[in-house]
């Protein structure tokens, strides 16, 4: 099992954040500050700025502000930075562990991991200066235990990653 990510479920505070965000639409905006009250993540792995678009138990919608002092630009590459692709898969589970974190009550204060990836494909380089937008949709949860979403992350409306990330609840 990979451990690229870990995913807290705090229903009480994603929750509070919910009704104080939530709009006609049910859709919901988590600036920085809502987001580290419902994912465990800190810098250097912080990878989700803002949420733009959100639907509880169902969809989120993140932006990722790509800048130079990413400190992983300093190994990859020296004089040609490009943002790795496994640090975009993580951003994408990041915004994934946004929408994992309004499941039933029941599921609170459990923990989702990042299981694994399939059909995941690179198809351009992200580099400083770009802008992430990484949207993640539920499949499916499986024996309350099994995560599947699709992500895929865009910059300037063209697809950069796209693929299927799993998750599994630790007890």
């Amino acid at each position: 099992m990979s451990t690229l990510t870990d995913i807290n479920i705090d229903n009480a505070s994603s929750k509070e954040i919910q009704q104080s965000n939530t709009n006609s639409s049910n859709q919901a905006v988590f600036n920085l500050e809502e987001i580290q009250k419902i994912l465990p993540h800190r810098y250097p792995f912080a990878l989700v700025d803002r949420i733009i678009e959100y639907v509880p138990g169902k969809l989120a919608v993140g932006i990722k502000n790509v800048t130079f002092n990413e400190p992983y630009f300093q190994g990859h590459f020296p004089g040609r930075p490009i943002m790795p692709g496994v640090m975009i898969v993580e951003a994408m589970a990041q915004v994934g562990g946004i929408v994992l974190t309004q499941l039933p009550d029941d599921m609170d204060g459990n923990l989702f991991v990042f299981a694994g990836i399939d059909k995941v494909r690179f198809r351009r380089q992200v580099v400083p200066g770009d802008q992430l937008v990484i949207t993640t949709e539920l499949l499916s949860i499986k024996r309350r235990r099994f995560g599947k979403m699709q992500a895929k992350a865009l910059v300037d409306g063209q697809l950069v990653t796209g693929g299927e990330l799993m998750f599994s609840l630790v007890d």
